[in-house]
């Protein structure tokens, strides 16, 4: 009986119902933070909405991993790694604009959405930490929810500084912090997943 692949069949739910969750959580936040954070002007927050998206897209990508081989739950790190880079750069590209044409940034709003965020990501870091030693796709989810964990606190401090302040450069610094924090989680899920090929 012990052969029967019954094990695998029910991790592999546990993977897949958690998965879900993230997803979902991902998402909602996304659309939500990145209205918020175009109305207060904020490259951090937008930064992190755009960096919930990622990971919502990531999270479909590991769901899909869900069940196949391990030669798919390879090929599922390695694109949603790439895809973390993409970002990164786009939120640099995007933090420049801001450099050049200005932004006013919203402090309250800033910290309000921070701490909303925040509040999800833990949900999210508690949802999957039981796989975060698993198999490559769900050890790159569990890198996604403790880089938006350090993202949402970078937020919040940000919009901390802004209102003591009076300045918007801490919102813009907390942006790039943001973006180099996705670039180095893209680096780390790439040689993990090329360390399984």
């Amino acid at each position: 009986m012990s052969d029967c692949g019954c094990e695998i069949e029910i991790k592999d739910q546990s993977q897949r119902g958690v998965l879900i969750w993230l997803l979902s959580i991902n998402l909602g936040m996304f659309f939500l933070e990145i209205v918020v954070g175009w109305y207060a002007e904020s490259t951090a927050l937008i930064a992190d909405a755009l960096d919930m998206l990622a990971d919502a897209i990531v999270y479909g990508i590991s769901l899909y991993a869900v069940g196949r081989s391990a030669h798919h739950k390879v090929k599922a790190a390695l694109v949603s790694g790439y895809f973390q880079g993409v970002l990164g750069l786009t939120v640099l590209i995007d933090i420049g604009r801001r450099i050049i044409l200005g932004s006013e940034p919203e402090s309250f709003f800033m910290m309000g959405m921070g701490c909303l965020a925040l509040i999800a990501n833990v949900i999210c870091l508690l949802l999957i930490q039981k796989h975060k030693n698993g198999e490559v796709h769900m050890r790159a989810s569990w890198i996604f929810s403790t880089n938006d964990v350090i993202a949402n606190l970078g937020v919040i401090i940000g919009g901390l500084l802004v209102w003591k302040l009076g300045v918007r450069w801490p919102d813009i610094i907390i942006g790039m912090i943001i973006s180099m924090v996705i670039l180095r989680g893209a680096c780390i899920i790439v040689k993990d997943a090329r360390s399984e090929q």
